[in-house]
């Protein structure tokens, strides 16, 4: 008799201690889930303030009365491959970019690369953009050109385009924007 009363006990504490712990169970999982939600919310919230200090830190660096930004595009060959540019504004290197293929890629099928932003004074500014490339067949070119920048109160914004039927006829035009 004794026997069949600790296993009564025995097992009224094991189903207590079992429910005990699948309630625990389903506590656990719905805080689990709450903090899942959570963290969600404060992911975005860091998203959202670094996107919004990265336009702060823009606009103070690059007040749109002095901000100058240069972009560079290619057009014609296709044979042809850039391997390198440099930027000079008033015969200072302010930018210089060594490609690598996804961006020859990108820029042959249209895409427009921004090399260099930064302050400058109104007023007229020396640029010469300068380049490096190849053809098909493995004959380096290297070309200059200069361009005279008329920086005005506001934004300016200056497209570089290498363009030319083969490689060795590939040219620099400027475009203001």
């Amino acid at each position: 008799m004794l026997y069949k009363i600790h296993r009564s006990i025995f097992i009224l504490i094991i189903s207590f201690l079992v429910s005990v712990s699948l309630h625990a169970a389903e506590v656990t999982k719905e805080q689990i889930k709450g903090l899942d939600e959570q963290v969600q919310d404060i992911k975005k919230d860091v998203l959202n303030l670094t996107s919004e200090l990265s336009r702060l830190e823009e606009k103070l660096l690059f007040p749109s009365n002095t901000q100058v930004s240069l972009f560079v595009s290619l057009n014609g060959d296709k044979g042809f491959v850039i391997d390198s540019m440099q930027i000079k504004v008033d015969n200072k290197v302010v930018a210089q970019h060594l490609y690598t293929y996804k961006e020859v890629e990108a820029l042959k099928f249209g895409g427009v690369q921004r090399i260099y932003t930064g302050n400058i004074k109104t007023g007229d500014h020396a640029l010469v953009a300068s380049f490096i490339g190849r053809s098909k067949s493995g004959n380096e070119y290297q070309r200059s050109e200069s361009f005279t920048v008329n920086k005005a109160v506001g934004p300016k914004f200056v497209e570089i385009k290498i363009s030319g039927d083969s490689a060795s006829d590939q040219n620099i035009s400027f475009q203001d924007w």
